[in-house]
C-alpha cells in the first residue's frame, strides 16, 4: 500500500488533498492509504464533518525503501524525519521546489496555483474520472481555506474556476457562508497552550546558500489565521515565550509567529527577539514595537514572507 501524506503541522489542504489523492490514485490502480504528519488544527475536523469523513491516522515508521506520495510539501524538513530514506514515487505540490531528491523517476505535479487540492481536480478531470461528493467538499474546502476564500495573493483563476465547479457536486449552495463557518472554526481557538497554537500552522525554512561560506539559517515560521486576532495578542506574551522555546529545544536562528486577520487582510506578526526584529526590519522596514511588527497586507507566508526572507539571507551568504 502506497501512503499518502501532506507536510507536519498539517493544515485543511495537507489532510484535504491526502485523503483525495489516496482515493484517486485507488480508483487507478494503485493501492492507497493517507495518512498524516501531526495532529488537526482547529478548521480540519469542521471540514471532515462536512465531508463525512475521517481523519486518516497518523504516519507509522516507515522501513527504508518505502515508496510514498507526498502532497502539499516537497521539502525534507516540512516532511517525515526518515524520508532522505524512503521511495518518493507521487509528488502533488503548489510551491516552490525545495531540496527533495528521488531513486526513480517520479510523478510530479507542480503548478503556481493557491491549493493543492486545484492541482488534484485537474487530475480527476485528465483521468476522466467524476469528482465524489465527499472529495468535492474536501478539494472546495481545501482552496477555500488556502486562499482565505480568495483573498490571498496566491490565488489564481483556476482556485475560483474550482470553486464554481466543486460547489454544486458537494450541495453547496452559498459558498460565502461556508468559508465564514469555516473561518469561524479555524479561530476558536480556546484554551489551547501558547506551544500549540505556534505549532498548528508552523514550518521550519533553510534560507541561504548552502555552497557559501556563511552557515544556512534555520527559521520557523508560523502562522495563526484567524477573525479574531484579539484574543490572539491578547495571550501575546505566552506566545512570544512559546516562541523563545522553540528556538531553544529545535536549535533555530529565529522563530516569527504571523497573525493574520482574514476579514481585514493584515498580518501583524510576533517577532521572537532582537535578531529576528532586526531582519524584519531590513527585509520588510517594519519596525517591532514590544514584540509586533505591522507588515500590512503581507497574508501570504507562502508567496510574501518565505520568498523576502529567501532574497535577504542569499546576500548575506
Amino acid at each position: 500500500m502506497l501512503p499518502v501524506f501532506g507536510h507536519l503541522n498539517p493544515d485543511t489542504d495537507a489532510i484535504a488533498s491526502a485523503l483525495v489523492y489516496a482515493h484517486l490514485l485507488s480508483r487507478q490502480g494503485i493501492d492507497a492509504q493517507a495518512y498524516r504528519l501531526g495532529d488537526l488544527n482547529f478548521e480540519t475536523p469542521f471540514v471532515l464533518q462536512k465531508a463525512g469523513v475521517e481523519a486518516p491516522p497518523l504516519l507509522p515508521v516507515l522501513e527504508a525503501g518505502t515508496a510514498v506520495a507526498l502532497v502539499d510539501h516537497n521539502e525534507r524538513a516540512q516532511s517525515a524525519p526518515n524520508l532522505a530514506d524512503l521511495q518518493v514515487t507521487h509528488v502533488v505540490d503548489h510551491h516552490k521546489l525545495g531540496d527533495l531528491t528521488t531513486m526513480q523517476p517520479a510523478f510530479l505535479r507542480f503548478e503556481p496555483v493557491g491549493c493543492t487540492a486545484t492541482l488534484l481536480l485537474k487530475l480527476h478531470r485528465e483521468a476522466r474520472l467524476q469528482v465524489e461528493q465527499a472529495d468535492a467538499w474536501l478539494m472546495l474546502s481545501a482552496i477555500l481555506s488556502d486562499t482565505l476564500h480568495f483573498r490571498s495573493p496566491t490565488t489564481t483563476p483556476n482556485d475560483r474556476e474550482a470553486v464554481a465547479f466543486l460547489a454544486p457536486i458537494a450541495g453547496l449552495r452559498d459558498v460565502t457562508a461556508y468559508a465564514l463557518e469555516m473561518f469561524a472554526a479555524k479561530s476558536d481557538l480556546g484554551d489551547t497552550p501558547a506551544a500549540e497554537l505556534l505549532k498548528m500552522d508552523y514550518k521550519v525554512f533553510p534560507f541561504g546558500d548552502p555552497a557559501a561560506q556563511h552557515p544556512v539559517q534555520r527559521w520557523g515560521l508560523g502562522v495563526i489565521e484567524t477573525t479574531n486576532p484579539g484574543y490572539v495578542f491578547g495571550r501575546q506574551a505566552e506566545l512570544l515565550d512559546a516562541m523563545r522555546a522553540a528556538r531553544a529545544a529545535d536549535g533555530l536562528d529565529g522563530v516569527l509567529l504571523g497573525v493574520v486577520d482574514i476579514l481585514n487582510e493584515t498580518n501583524r506578526m510576533l517577532v521572537a527577539g532582537e535578531a529576528e526584529a532586526a531582519v524584519v526590519q531590513q527585509v520588510f522596514g517594519a519596525p517591532t514595537l514590544d514584540g509586533v511588527a505591522d507588515l500590512g497586507g503581507r497574508i501570504s507566508r507562502k508567496k510574501q514572507i518565505v520568498p523576502a526572507l529567501e532574497k535577504y539571507f542569499e546576500t548575506q551568504s
